[in-house]
């Protein structure tokens, strides 16, 4: 059973070492907040996709998805306040020159809750240590600017989302009357999001380029707190499906003067990463401010017709907002474990089936035929159900710690009496049990393991 806390630096190191995640443009220097994901890294981030769109999307007969363009008209951030309101406070310490965010400085929110009239006194550089050293806090919109057409002005001015939440709401009447749904229902869209950061750090936790999952779900007024009291509980619910320790999860309700400019309340899923506590997964109730500011913004009607009542009406919603890189590295860290063997040290990821970026490894005990023929026509089979990796390079031991390493779940070999019984051996990832089973039978045998 996994026990320990694992550092950052290690997980980093394993992160480059076995193809999850790589510094982008790394032969440059690197980039800040910028990542790639390796060979393994996209089938995990691929998998994480694919279970939340299922679950969230597929399973529910009232939600629906979208995918939407990334840069939008810019009349739709003058609508959404996020012109005017997405904006974090950027302070400098005078004694070593370093930026922050207010906001994310040790002391600050404290003093904010408290009404002291100046929130940085006694806030301390968390790089220096000096107090009472900091600049005047100043805005800064965290929204890249970019331009559209051939002529760079005011007038050509284009944003990059910072949030996929907006389409939702733009395309709100395109997609009630195309997928003709009745209230409660919902609208979902995973897409890429980015935010010019003034802090960045914390290997994924915290980037300038990110993927989103959002789900707005679209309710009557009055039946709001219901949905967000659900929804609240379903973001611990669905980790925790994912083998991700309960004690590890928690759920933080925001101060009201810490609400959004949207919000009549906010609840947070909060994962304890080696760093402290951080948000996961949140959930917000957005009231009926985002239809009622682009109905108002644009001159057109963006309601919904109740039969029940027989009267036009602007819904509440409720959405929770999971980013894919923290799903990522929650489910990395979590999944992590050390354990004594005879060679020193096994390294473990310890990852759900259904995220598991590798389902099966099929390993033949040598390099030579008949065993590597037998072995790829065996890999060839179990690559129409699963992830599979073949892999006939080194000592089985090394082989097996390799599969390790990378979290699959389960491993094929095929050894020299294959050719006279017929059979292979399973191994176990978590248990290292070892079952013999016939080659026939092998697809039964891996979805009764795997679960699926």
């Amino acid at each position: 059973m996994q026990t320990q806390t694992v550092s950052m630096d290690t997980i980093v190191s394993l992160a480059k070492r076995r193809g999850f995640v790589f510094q982008s443009s790394e032969i440059y220097g690197g980039w800040s907040a910028f990542w790639d994901y390796g060979p393994v890294g996209v089938e995990l981030k691929r998998n994480i996709r694919e279970a939340w769109w299922h679950d969230v999307v597929q399973r529910r007969e009232e939600v629906v998805g979208l995918e939407a363009a990334i840069i939008m008209h810019p009349a739709v951030w003058r609508a959404s306040g996020h012109l005017e309101s997405f904006n974090d406070l950027l302070v400098d310490c005078r004694s070593c020159k370093q930026r922050f965010r207010a906001d994310q400085l040790p002391g600050y929110e404290e003093n904010v809750a408290e009404g002291r009239p100046d929130p940085l006194e006694g806030v301390p550089c968390p790089n220096c240590g000096a107090r009472g050293q900091w600049t005047e806090p100043r805005p800064f919109n965290t929204m890249f600017r970019t331009h559209v057409g051939p002529v760079e002005d005011e007038a050509s001015v284009a944003y990059l989302r910072p949030e996929t939440a907006q389409a939702m709401f733009v395309q709100f009447q395109n997609v009630l009357t195309a997928s003709r749904r009745k209230l409660p229902f919902g609208i979902a869209q995973i897409g890429r999001a980015f935010r010019n950061e003034i802090t960045t750090g914390n290997f994924i936790f915290r980037m300038r380029e990110l993927e989103q999952m959002e789900l707005e779900y679209f309710v009557r007024p009055g039946e709001d707190e219901h949905w967000f009291d659900y929804w609240r509980s379903y973001t611990l619910e669905w980790f925790r499906s994912l083998g991700v320790r309960p004690e590890r999860l928690r759920l933080r309700d925001h101060e009201k003067h810490a609400l959004s400019h949207y919000s009549k309340a906010t609840t947070d899923l909060e994962y304890e990463f080696p760093f402290g506590w951080g948000e996961l997964w949140g959930v917000a109730n957005r009231t009926d401010f985002d239809l009622k500011a682009h109905a108002a913004a644009s001159g057109r009607e963006l309601t919904y017709f109740d039969e029940e009542t027989k009267s036009h009406v602007v819904p509440y919603v409720v959405e929770p907002a999971l980013g894919v890189d923290r799903a990522f590295l929650v489910l990395l860290l979590d999944a992590y474990d050390e354990e004594p063997d005879k060679e020193g040290t096994r390294v473990v990821l310890r990852f759900h089936p259904r995220v598991a970026p590798v389902k099966v490894a099929v390993l033949p005990l040598s390099r030579k035929e008949p065993l590597t023929r037998t072995a790829r026509e065996i890999r060839d089979r179990l690559a129409e159900l699963y992830n599979v990796e073949y892999d006939e390079t080194g000592s089985i031991g090394k082989r097996y710690r390799r599969q390790d390493e990378i979290g699959t779940p389960l491993c094929v070999t095929v050894d020299f009496q294959t050719q006279e019984d017929g059979a292979v051996t399973i191994r176990d990832r978590d248990t290292m049990a070892q079952d013999r089973v016939s080659i026939a039978e092998l697809e039964g045998a891996l979805r009764d393991k795997l679960g699926f």
